[in-house]
This record gives C-alpha cells, structure tokens and sequence, in this order.
C-alpha cells in the first residue's frame, strides 16, 4: 500500500500538517483507502510540540525512508526572532535525525518528497535540494536560493520526485495537485467539491517533471 508519512518534529506548524493530511485522507477514502495517511517521525511514535503552544500531534510510527509513496515535510510555526524563532526551528530539524532519513527518502525511487511553506527550507539547509527547482513562504525565498536551490515564486512546483508549496495554506493546493497528477482528476476534483475550495495560482512544472 502507498503511505504518505507526515515528518514531525519539535516546532512544526501545525496547519502544514492538517490541511493535506486531511486531503489526502479524503483522498484515499475515494480511492478505496489504497493510501495509508499517517503521522511519523524520527524519533518513532509519541506526542511532538507544534510551534503553537499548547498545540500537540501525536506521531504514530517510526519515519521509514524506504517505504511507497510519499514523505511530506512541513514548515516551522513560531516567532521570527529569538531561541525558539522559526530559523532557529527549521536549522536544528535540518541538522537532526530526521535529514538522514530524508537522503534515503530522495533515493528512494519509490518515494515523492512533499513540502509545504518552510520544509523545503530545511531540507535546502540540510543540502538535500542544491541544483533542484523548489519553493517556500514569501519571506524564505531569497534563503532557498542562497542555498543553491533555483527558488521560484509559485503557490506549488512540481520537480519530479519533489513537489513543494509556498506559504501555509499551500498545503490544500499541495495535496490536491497530488491527487490530480498521480491519481487523476475525478479524484482532485471529489475532494475539492468535499472541502468546497478550489486551488489557486498555476503549477509551475520543471522541465524535467514536464518530460
């Protein structure tokens, strides 16, 4: 069976998680459930602090690299200054247990990387995005591009095996082009009637994800 593993870790934004986990559960149920949506992280299974205090969710499972289908990474939720500020957040989860993984995840040609708002600012931090097309929330741009990542203003771009969003409520767009490109339109389209919310902007598509 296909899994999409939400990754967490300590500080992420709790919105990069809900909304596509909850398209791409919607998602599944009109596929048949042939899509295990769950909460994973490095650490194995147990409570993970979001960056909104007092906002928790509880992980389920280990993160597995080498599993089917897709590892969605969110963004950071927190200050913009300070010890816990959502830079500070981001580089301590790019330099943790979890990059490993995520290395195995992008060799893995089994697997789809999945970003939303500032997760692919960490895995760019963590040097896993150098040379590849991305993009993130408006304020972390010019850092993406800095860290040799060709950065594009787009609401979600599509590099083949890396599929990224911009800012937070980019995440309903993310998992809805998921569902429209890997498993067809009817499917999208289902879950955008569900959700009453159509997706916006345009897909930006790099060259080799167009072949």
């Amino acid at each position: 069976m296909l899994r999409a593993q939400f990754v967490l870790f300590d500080g992420f934004d709790p919105l990069d998680v809900i909304a596509p986990f909850e398209v791409l559960t919607a998602g599944s149920d009109f596929l048949g459930g042939s899509l295990a949506v769950e909460l994973v992280s490095a650490d194995g299974p147990g409570v993970v602090r979001s960056g909104i205090p007092g906002l928790t969710l509880t992980a389920t499972s280990a993160f597995d690299p080498d599993a089917l289908g897709y590892v969605l990474v969110p963004g950071a939720a927190g200050p913009f200054e300070g010890d816990e500020s959502i830079p500070v957040l981001l580089s301590r989860f790019a330099s943790g247990a979890a990059m490993p993984l995520m290395r195995r995840a992008f060799d893995n040609a089994d697997s789809t990387v999945v970003t939303v708002c500032g997760g692919s600012l960490a895995l760019a931090m963590a040097g896993l995005l150098e040379g590849r097309t991305a993009t993130t929330h408006a304020f972390g741009v010019d850092r993406l591009g800095a860290a040799g990542v060709n950065a594009v203003r787009a609401r979600v771009v599509d590099d083949g095996d890396l599929i990224s969003g911009g800012g937070v409520t980019s995440g309903l767009d993310v998992a809805l082009y998921v569902l429209e490109r890997d498993f067809g339109s009817q499917t999208a389209h289902a879950v955008e009637e569900l959700f009453e919310y159509e997706r916006r902007g345009t897909t930006w598509k790099a060259l080799a994800a167009q072949s």
